[in-house]
């Protein structure tokens, strides 16, 4: 891959998405394998104005290893320096990058019952800096090719070629292989934001969710809620793009209205496994019926991980017809696989998706009807023939989404 196209890249990540300010401090997350082009950002974090730049290694095979030989107890202690570094990251509040490239596959055959009893006691201590956090700092999530994440989609390819073939499909889906990626993302936020216009205009009480596979759901709406896309904005007013790529348009819907059946149109990555042809069934809200042909046992426990776990938490609507969709390609990836299909996801809420929300503190989002919980997963349900429609609090029945695409022009 051309160095230039990677350079570019790595500046739409440090500029359009975390929007590195003067003096700022930043982390980088990712995995040992993708040093290479984490230098490459952590560069232009500099050259943006940044005051001090952080590399992060987590490893998913050393992930692996913890899980099977830590005795639960251990692996489910947040050690005193690991609160520390939560002080201090709640202290500087530094802009976060995650970058990744992990494995689809590469924690199939855990204890995942030890994992999640592990995770829920580390997220007792967690919990009140990731609140205390909320909206913020910058974040964004954009990914590397890892290798065995590019053997996963291209078996046919050698490990080289099959890397190579993921950076295309990475750079093209980011608007990052043309000569000027940073003026391709404003764009593209300035038509995200469009498609936002008109959907808060409907006053939208309920969506009702049709497929010829079995879906059949409606899901309500908060009244104060908006939906979002593309450039977030921090309380501070600092603007960033939290995901790399992003085709959706999303809002946060009402814990406890959701009633019917979803049934899955691609794969869900989940801790390292993957959970296929999968349904679900709601009743006041809550998923109260779960099956899959693939990893049944891993869908029960996502929904069990907290009280919150098993009501939704986003309604996303992406157009069956969209650039990640259209190569084709299923990457095994929630990341990209949510911006190429329309999606729900489970477990926490956006309280940022509220009108003022910078007004309210997290009791009043959660008593507007803002979900919370430990997990928030995207699982994609878009299908060529979905329909979507708003039905709105002055009567109407509005055309969201006909035939897996939108029903309106903006």
């Amino acid at each position: 891959m051309k160095k230039s196209l990677l350079k570019g890249y790595a500046h739409l990540i440090a500029r359009m998405g975390i929007n590195v300010s003067k003096g700022q401090r930043v982390e980088l997350r990712c995995e040992p394998e993708v040093a290479d082009f984490a230098y490459f950002v952590v560069e232009e974090c500099y050259k943006l104005g940044a005051e001090k730049v952080e590399v992060l290694f987590e490893s998913q095979e050393l992930s692996r290893l913890h899980i099977e030989y830590r005795e639960e107890k251990i692996l489910a202690t947040v050690e005193n320096w690991e609160e520390e570094r939560l002080k201090y990251r709640l202290e500087k509040l530094p802009a976060t990058i995650y970058l990744l490239s992990e494995d689809p596959d590469g924690l199939v055959g855990i204890d995942q019952e030890k994992y999640g009893r592990s995770t829920q006691e580390r997220y007792k201590v967690i919990k009140p800096y990731r609140d205390a956090m909320d909206n913020k700092y910058p974040w964004c999530i954009a990914a590397v090719p890892g290798k065995a994440w590019a053997k996963k989609m291209f078996p046919e390819l050698t490990p080289i070629k099959a890397v190579e073939r993921l950076w295309e499909a990475i750079l093209y889906t980011s608007r990052a292989d043309g000569d000027n990626p940073v003026k391709a993302w404003q764009e593209h936020n300035r038509s995200l934001s469009e498609r936002c216009r008109y959907l808060n205009s409907l006053g939208i009480e309920t969506l009702h969710y049709v497929s010829s596979n079995g879906t059949d759901l409606t899901v309500g709406m908060i009244p104060e809620a908006r939906f979002c896309a593309g450039a977030e904005a921090t309380l501070s007013g600092q603007v960033f793009n939290p995901n790399i790529p992003s085709e959706e348009v999303f809002i946060s819907p009402k814990k406890g209205e959701a009633e019917g059946i979803v049934y899955s149109s691609k794969p869900l990555s989940y801790r390292g496994e993957l959970i296929e042809n999968f349904s679900l069934r709601f009743e006041k809200g809550r998923v109260v019926e779960v099956h899959a042909e693939k990893n049944e046992e891993l869908l029960k426990i996502l929904v069990s991980m907290d009280e919150g776990a098993s009501y939704l938490g986003e309604c996303a609507l992406v157009p069956y017809d969209s650039p990640i969709s259209d190569t084709g390609l299923l990457f095994y990836n929630t990341l990209f696989d949510e911006n190429a299909s329309c999606h729900l996801a489970l477990g926490e809420g956006f309280t940022n998706t509220l009108e003022n929300y910078e007004t309210l503190t997290l009791d009043d989002c959660r008593r507007l009807g803002i979900n919370e919980s430990m997990v928030h997963e995207d699982f994609m349900i878009g299908t060529r023939d979905l329909s979507i429609t708003a039905h709105t609090r002055d009567g109407r029945e509005v055309e969201i989404f006909r035939n897996g695409n939108w029903a309106f022009d903006v």
